[in-house]
């Protein structure tokens, strides 16, 4: 385990996609594992769970289910970048060839975790607004990203992935899960067949943060 510090850990999470068939010992996924059990929660009710997904024949399963909304996706975001130029564009092409290998070696991934939440356990204070609720995700996505964090510590590759709730009925079959509980993430872990982690490429906080009012400079 690496003794990156906390700030360089995040600053450096990049989502990899190219990963080795090479198992992952237990020690270290059970680290991950209770890393996302010390995520918050609304009223520390746990909403979640995750179920780590090893099976040869379950994760090839989950690659064939995976690869068909993929194509779709990627299809629609290559028509976004065509009128793009240069290096913009270059970057762009290169994050959808990963992502294709990505689709098509989902299954030689060692472990998948797949996020579950029963949204009953869950204060979902945006439930009536009139516009997509997102609060219900409070609960559970702190805990992804504490795993993902902690795959940085260990030196696992990892990305997040939500297109396979396109398939969650056949997830909720293949895997077992409860009727009143769903998916909400799908995050493929290994040991990084390239360049793995590094620095990220993200707006400035001048660009992200107010200070007061909407628009007023931080």
């Amino acid at each position: 385990m690496s003794d990156i510090g906390l700030y360089d850990a995040m600053s450096t999470l990049r989502a990899v996609r190219r990963l080795k068939p090479d198992p992952i010992p237990e020690a270290v996924l059970e680290r991950v594992l209770k890393a996302a059990t010390w995520a918050p929660t609304g009223g520390n009710t746990q909403p979640w769970r995750v179920i780590l997904v090893q099976d040869e024949a379950k994760r090839r399963r989950l690659q064939e289910l995976y690869i068909g909304p993929w194509k779709q996706y990627a299809k629609g975001h290559s028509a976004g970048i065509a009128h793009l130029e240069g290096e913009v564009r270059a970057k762009q092409e290169r994050m959808i060839a990963a992502a294709d290998h990505l689709a098509e070696h989902l299954h030689e991934a060692p472990a998948i975790l797949v996020f579950c939440f029963e949204p009953g356990r869950m204060a979902i204070t945006d439930a009536g607004l009139d516009r997509p609720s997102v609060v219900g995700g409070g609960s559970v996505y702190p805990a992804v990203q504490n795993a993902l964090l902690a795959c940085r510590a260990e030196g696992l590759g990892c990305t997040l992935t939500t297109l396979l709730c396109f398939a969650e009925p056949e997830v909720k079959s293949l895997l077992d899960i409860p009727d009143a509980w769903y998916t909400c993430a799908y995050v493929p872990i290994g040991y990084p067949s390239s360049k793995g982690h590094g620095p990220i490429s993200r707006r400035p906080v001048a660009k992200m943060a107010f200070r007061d009012s909407w628009g007023e400079p931080f």
